[in-house]
C-alpha cells in the first residue's frame, strides 16, 4: 500500500472513530462511507433498505431515539440524501464492482459503536492525538471504526487489481446487537456469493498476527423477561401483593443454576436487572435483560429452553405472571478450510505479517454467522478473518484502540485473497 492510501485510510478511520453511532443509527458513518465509495467508483450502490429485511431486523432502538441520532448526524454535516434513504433506522450500505467473468465474492465489514463513554486520559492515543469520541457515551470500543476503512481500503485495491469476476463489499449496521446480519442475509443480496469473507480486528492477537478461519462462535439469544405481580402497602398490607421482584430474585438464581450441557460449552447471564418503585411498596413489575449462548446452535436452544422454564416456573412460585420475548439471537458458524487456506496463503507473503494462524476460536458471538451460514446454504464458502492488531485495552472497554498499521495488513491480506479467488 503506498503511503498515500495509508494516509487517506488512517484519516478516514480517525473521522470514524470521532463520529461513533449505535445499532440502526449510524447516519453520519452511511453517509461518510458512501462519500468514499462513490470516490472510489462502484457499478450498483444499495443503501438502507435497499440492502435489508425491514422485518428481519433485531433489537431496533424506539422511534424517538432513531429520530435524536438522524438530527444528530444532520447536524454534524450527514448528506441530506442519505439520511433520507436510512430514516427509520435503515443504515448500511452495500457496494459492487462487475469486473467480468470469475466468482462472486464479498467482504463484510461492521460500522457500529458501543455505549461506553471514551477514556479522555492523555496516555488513550485518540485522546492525545485529538480524534477521540465527540459523542459522550459512546465509542468505538471493538474496532468497527478500523473495519469500515479497512473495507474501502480493499474495494480501492480490488478495482486498481486484474481481479476478475464480481466484488460485493458490505457495510453492515447492528452487530453489536445482534441485529443485523440477519436483515442482510434475508435480503437476499448476497444469495449469489461463491466466497464470503467478513472481518475481525484484534480479538486479542497482535500486530502482524493473522488468522485465516476463525470458528468456535457461540450462537447467542438475547431475551427479556417481564414478570407481573400486584402492589401493596409494605408495612401494612403486605400479604395482598404479588412480589415481582421476589419472582426476579428467584429466576436470577435459577438462570444461573441451569444444569450444563456434556456436548459442550453452554453460557447464561442476567445482565440488567429492574424493577420496583419505592421501598414502601411491594414491587408490581420487573425485568431482567438476559442472553444464553451455546456452542453450537442446537446447545443454544437447550439453554434458551431451560431458561424459558425458569422464568415460567419462578414468576408462578411467588404468584407472578410472565413473559419471555426475544430480543436479538445469531447461529453458531464454522469457516471453510478451503477458503481459509487462501487466506493463509496470502497472509504468508503480505509484509508486517509475522505469524499466520489456520484457526483460533472466537469464544464469542457474532451475527456474520448468518450471511456466513446463508452463503454456505447456497454451495458457497465463508471464512470469518482474524487480523491482529495491538490494543491497551481490551475490547469493550474505554481504553481500547488499535494500532493504524493493521490497517494496511488487513487491506492487502483480503485484497490479495479476493484477487486470488479467480
Amino acid at each position: 500500500m503506498d503511503q498515500e492510501r495509508h494516509e487517506r485510510l488512517t484519516a478516514l478511520r480517525r473521522a470514524l472513530h470521532r463520529h461513533p453511532e449505535p445499532a440502526w443509527c449510524e447516519y453520519w458513518t452511511t453517509s461518510r462511507i458512501v462519500d468514499e465509495l462513490e470516490r472510489i467508483g462502484v457499478d450498483e450502490l444499495l443503501v438502507g433498505p435497499e440492502l435489508l429485511d425491514g422485518d428481519a431486523r433485531m433489537a431496533v432502538p424506539d422511534e424517538t431515539t432513531l429520530r435524536e441520532w438522524h438530527d444528530r448526524a444532520r447536524e454534524s454535516g450527514a448528506r441530506a440524501d442519505v439520511l433520507e434513504q436510512c430514516a427509520g433506522g435503515f443504515t448500511g450500505a452495500l457496494a459492487t464492482v462487475e469486473r467480468g467473468d470469475g466468482p462472486t465474492v464479498a467482504l463484510r465489514v461492521d460500522i457500529d459503536a458501543l455505549p461506553i463513554t471514551e477514556s479522555d486520559e492523555r496516555a488513550h492515543a485518540p485522546a492525545e492525538a485529538g480524534f477521540r469520541s465527540s459523542t459522550e457515551g459512546y465509542m468505538h470500543a471493538c474496532g468497527h471504526d478500523a473495519h469500515a476503512a479497512i473495507g474501502v481500503g480493499v474495494l480501492d485495491a480490488v478495482v486498481e487489481s486484474d481481479f476478475s469476476g464480481t466484488f460485493k463489499l458490505l457495510f453492515q449496521p447492528a452487530e453489536e446487537v445482534i441485529g443485523g446480519g440477519k436483515a442482510v442475509a434475508e435480503s437476499g443480496v448476497l444469495d449469489d456469493v461463491d466466497h464470503l469473507l467478513a472481518l475481525h480486528i484484534g480479538l486479542d492477537h497482535p500486530t502482524g498476527e493473522v488468522v485465516a478461519g476463525v470458528n468456535g462462535f457461540l450462537a447467542v439469544r438475547q431475551f427479556e423477561a417481564e414478570f407481573r405481580g400486584e402492589s401493596a402497602h409494605a408495612g401494612g398490607h403486605p400479604a395482598a401483593g404479588r412480589d415481582a421482584v421476589q419472582a426476579l430474585a428467584t429466576a436470577v438464581q435459577n438462570l444461573h443454576a441451569i444444569r450444563r450441557h456434556g456436548d459442550g460449552a453452554t453460557r447464561v447471564n442476567a445482565g440488567v436487572v429492574s424493577g420496583g418503585t419505592a421501598s414502601n411498596i411491594v414491587p408490581e413489575r420487573a425485568t431482567i435483560e438476559g442472553e444464553v449462548r451455546g456452542e453450537t446452535t442446537a446447545l443454544m436452544e437447550y439453554m434458551s429452553e431451560r431458561a424459558e422454564s425458569v422464568v415460567t416456573h419462578a414468576a408462578g412460585m411467588h404468584g407472578c405472571e410472565s413473559e419471555l420475548a426475544t430480543v436479538a439471537e445469531a447461529p453458531s458458524a464454522e469457516s471453510d478450510p478451503g477458503l481459509a487456506d487462501v487466506v493463509y496463503a496470502v497472509a504468508e507473503g503480505v509484509a508486517g505479517v509475522d505469524s499466520v494462524r489456520h484457526s483460533a476460536p472466537l469464544g464469542g458471538s457474532e451475527d456474520a454467522t448468518y450471511l456466513m451460514e446463508r452463503v454456505q446454504k447456497r454451495g458457497g464458502r465463508a471464512t470469518f478473518v482474524g487480523v491482529g492488531t495491538d490494543h491497551p485495552g481490551g475490547h469493550h472497554t474505554p481504553t481500547f484502540d488499535v494500532d493504524e498499521r493493521s490497517l494496511e495488513i488487513g487491506v492487502d491480506v483480503l485484497a490479495g485473497a479476493i484477487e486470488r479467488l479467480w
